[in-house]
């Protein structure tokens, strides 16, 4: 039996690090700045280059999954 394609993107474990990429960018921006715009702002741009990091990383996976 198949899994619906809502099923599928809610079991997926790759949910575990949404909560871990939140945590890593804010406390990382709190290393950096005092206030909580600068704070947050700079976390974003934390969290948006461990996703785009993540993303390169995936793509690379799947590149060398095809030479296999």
């Amino acid at each position: 039996m198949q899994r619906s394609w809502w099923e599928a993107i809610w079991s997926n474990d790759l949910w575990f690090a949404v909560p871990l990429i939140v945590a890593i960018a804010l406390v990382y921006a709190a290393t950096r700045f005092e206030t909580l715009p600068e704070i947050f702002r700079y976390s974003l741009r934390v969290a948006r280059w461990i996703v785009t990091f993540m993303l390169i990383l995936l793509a690379v996976l799947v590149i060398l999954t095809w030479f296999q």
